[in-house]
């Protein structure tokens, strides 16, 4: 069997991380089957560290850096890929999303790309910014909700603010269809939507919409930040997230006056 080619190490700080695994791997005449047994994994796990699809955490990253004498190489890269906007985040997102068993969102300025209608993503994607290609973009976008209709769905939990759902977008018939998919959506077995009103104030999602993804492998986050955003694998920057969702949930109305309030915006929509 041909063995893969290594990521390319200058796609991405977890490409060069899953670059140096390998090539350090075979300069120590090491197997995948020898380096699981320092790491405490098996052979699959390592290939798939290998090609960037499964990121080391800090005692594995310390393991390696022991193991071979890199006086912290490999912390370093781990670090660094951590902070790092990821040019290739979205497909990391996305092949994650599609087999997470449980997602925590929340969302401080658009509906969530889940439960987005495509003309709402279409304004979203024309919006400010220059877009090559949106009917790629608007397909990736309509692929990835089919994970809401698979035989086992995650489990959805929204968290929006008020402003998402006043917030116009496009014509008033792309804004009043949009919350109108929105109540349908609310009302699946697998998906719960919940809006934090105005009223409460300053709350703890102010700082950022971020979204949380359980999934067996390992629970991932996805930060949105200015000019782009990151996944978060530290169990840590996890658990902390976890926290401020929890924190944002304490604001938010009930489910059923959360769809009073998205149905009384859509009536308002003139």
């Amino acid at each position: 069997m041909v063995a893969k080619p290594s990521p390319d190490p200058m796609s991405s700080m977890w490409s060069w991380l899953a670059h140096d695994l390998r090539l350090y791997r075979m300069r120590a005449k090491m197997t995948q089957d020898d380096l699981g047994r320092v790491l405490g994994c098996v052979k699959s796990t390592v290939s798939r560290l290998e090609g960037a699809q499964l990121q080391i955490d800090e005692k594995q990253a310390a393991k390696l850096d022991t193991l071979w004498n890199t006086y912290g190489h490999f912390a370093r890269l781990l670090a660094f890929a951590r902070r790092a906007n990821d040019p290739d985040w979205i497909k990391q997102h996305a092949e994650f999303e599609a087999k997470a068993t449980e997602i925590k969102t929340f969302e401080a300025l658009l509906i969530p790309g889940l439960l987005q209608t495509r003309e709402y993503a279409r304004q979203v994607f024309t919006s400010g910014s220059d877009v090559d290609d949106v009917d790629e973009l608007l397909e990736a976008r309509m692929l990835r909700q089919e994970a809401l209709t698979r035989p086992k769905p995650p489990r959805l939990w929204v968290l929006l603010d008020e402003g998402v759902i006043n917030r116009p977008a496009g014509c008033p018939e792309v804004m009043r269809d949009q919350l109108a998919r929105l109540l349908e959506e609310s009302k699946r077995p697998n998906v719960s939507v919940r809006v934090v009103p105005r009223s409460c104030g300053l709350h703890a999602g102010l700082g950022g919409s971020f979204k949380i993804l359980y999934h067996e492998l390992g629970d991932v986050a996805y930060s949105e930040a200015q000019f782009g955003g990151r996944l978060v694998v530290s169990n840590t920057e996890v658990r902390g997230l976890t926290v401020r969702y929890d924190r944002i949930g304490a604001h938010a109305l009930p489910e059923g006056p959360s769809r009073d309030l998205i149905e009384q915006n859509m009536e308002a929509i003139s």
